[in-house]
């Protein structure tokens, strides 16, 4: 596998790799009222959290995914907006997800292989701008419960006709999870707890090294 800047992404295999850090949970779980986007939009949840969102420039905490096929993982994540991201995964799990504001490294750390993508078209790119971006048609339902607020959002320039929805907490807008689904359906899902804001990070923590990858690459030539 090598390690090469991929400007022309697969969607389906940057989607399917992505039981790494990204998910979806399908809108028909829920049961709360969906509102039609002029109602949802003039009562301006979407962009309280949107501001709110906007507010918190660093994160880390802990997190479980659950996969398409039902599997299940965990670890810790860092974020630091715009762009940077990084999950490391528990044992037994060999992947590492990362994002230094430009690309987005997808490592199995016992194989020694990466995948490099552009950050600028993959689903990572509404989660970690500057802002959640609710112009032209991005948004397409929310949903409010009295336990969550649901946004799905969708961007066909980015990733075509996968969608991401972002679930926050009503009372105080904080991200509680997010989620991923693609074109064929698949769901992954990955729900965030431990959270916390505020975090200076070293630059280290989101730092690629890209002369590793190539010396990876090098060597399973």
């Amino acid at each position: 596998m090598n390690v090469t800047e991929r400007n022309s992404i697969s969607r389906r295999d940057f989607l399917g790799k992505a039981a790494l850090g990204f998910g979806l949970v399908a809108m028909g779980q829920f049961a709360g009222p969906l509102l039609s986007l002029a109602n949802a939009q003039g009562a301006g949840t979407p962009q309280r959290i949107a501001d709110h969102f906007a507010s918190v420039r660093t994160m880390m905490g802990e997190f479980v995914q659950f996969g398409p096929r039902g599997e299940q993982t965990g670890g810790k994540f860092f974020i630091e907006r715009p762009g940077k991201v990084r999950f490391n995964y528990e044992s037994p799990s060999h992947f590492r997800v990362m994002s230094d504001g430009n690309s987005v490294v997808l490592e199995n750390t016992k194989l020694r292989t990466a995948d490099i993508y552009p950050l600028s078209k993959t689903p990572l790119k509404l989660l970690l701008d500057e802002r959640i971006d609710l112009s032209g048609d991005k948004v397409r339902s929310v949903r409010e419960e009295d336990d969550l607020t649901t946004i799905q959002l969708a961007d066909r320039s980015l990733f075509g006709d996968s969608t991401i929805t972002m679930m926050f907490d009503p009372a105080n807008y904080e991200l509680r999870q997010w989620t991923i689904t693609d074109a064929q359906g698949k769901d992954t899902t990955v729900m965030i707890f431990n959270v916390e804001q505020g975090v200076q990070f070293d630059p280290s923590v989101f730092t690629i090294d890209y002369q590793r990858l190539d010396q990876m690459r090098q060597e399973r030539r």
